[in-house]
């Protein structure tokens, strides 16, 4: 009888310690992560001709900084991620972490991606890694996310960081062509986020976040996104005019540019939620799509 119970609670235990792990996996928001650590290794590759090792510990540097950035914002955000539907189940608003777990986790993660990068790679790539975790954290969670509708303006230079870590983690130093990657990704953000801010307008007017299509209105924000997407189209032309990359570049950069303001257009004339979410899922496979397209060009 006794060894029947123990069978019982064997799998019990094993799911709970699976459940515990996944949990803090999900607070280091890995969707998000995979995203940033493409731009990471593409710029290394753009940069130069990195080791697998120095890839792989750029990355995990990478990874721990920015997770550590994701889980303080789990903790900070606890109180308006309990009221929305979409995020009420993560893991500190649903109960199943503890506030100041996650928050420590989120810290001690920072400080081991600083330690690892500065010993091991060069303490140019620590310090922007850390930069960016400082500014997910105090400049945009903090103090822009509820305060402004610039907050994913001014607050997305922290997502336009690991282009710059991973070209000082290959070179260790930062060229004008790594500050041109840094501004393609500033202004993409704007755009990506705002379409999805026009899926979530709702929620986000509930818990009082003043996103811009809660503050200005649906058409102001549609208006902006076209703007934006202009504009990056813009930037994303500098590398191959200042000679940094080549014509496979060009070749690659004008379709997809295009295809990201021909979204935009079409989102401003049907102003409905189809074309919203359209340009948001496009928008993830322009950023990848371009990056790829600057190592074939380096490479060929």
């Amino acid at each position: 009888m006794e060894a029947t119970s123990q069978a019982a609670v064997a799998p019990a235990s094993g799911t709970g310690v699976r459940q515990v792990l996944a949990d803090y996996l999900e607070l280091t928001k890995p969707r998000v992560q995979s995203l940033l650590l493409l731009t990471t290794v593409t710029t290394m590759l753009v940069a130069g001709s990195p080791s697998v090792t120095l890839v792989l510990l750029t990355c995990l540097g990478g990874y721990l900084s920015a997770g550590g950035a994701g889980a303080v914002n789990h903790y900070y955000d606890r109180d308006i991620d309990a009221q929305m539907a979409r995020t009420a189940n993560r893991p500190v608003p649903a109960g199943r972490v503890a506030p100041r777990s996650a928050l420590l986790f989120g810290l001690v993660l920072a400080a081991a991606s600083f330690v690892l990068m500065s010993l091991t790679i060069n303490l140019l790539a620590a310090s922007l890694s850390l930069a960016g975790f400082a500014g997910y954290v105090g400049v945009y969670t903090i103090w822009l996310k509820r305060r402004t509708p610039q907050n994913i303006v001014i607050g997305g230079a922290a997502g336009a960081i690991p282009p710059l870590v991973g070209w000082a983690a290959v070179t260790g130093n930062v060229s004008w062509l790594a500050f041109y990657l840094f501004a393609l990704v500033f202004f993409w953000t704007p755009p990506h986020f705002w379409a999805l801010s026009l899926l979530m307008k709702e929620e986000y007017a509930k818990v009082g976040v003043p996103m811009l299509s809660v503050v200005r209105g649906e058409t102001e924000t549609r208006r902006q996104i076209l703007l934006y997407s202009v504009l990056l189209y813009a930037v994303s032309q500098l590398p191959f005019c200042a000679g940094g990359l080549g014509a496979f570049y060009l070749v690659a950069s004008l379709p997809l540019g295009g295809a990201f303001i021909g979204g935009a257009v079409l989102l401003q004339r049907r102003a409905d939620r189809r074309s919203a979410l359209r340009l948001y899922l496009f928008s993830l496979a322009y950023l990848a799509l371009l990056f790829v397209a600057m190592v074939v060009d380096v490479k060929l």
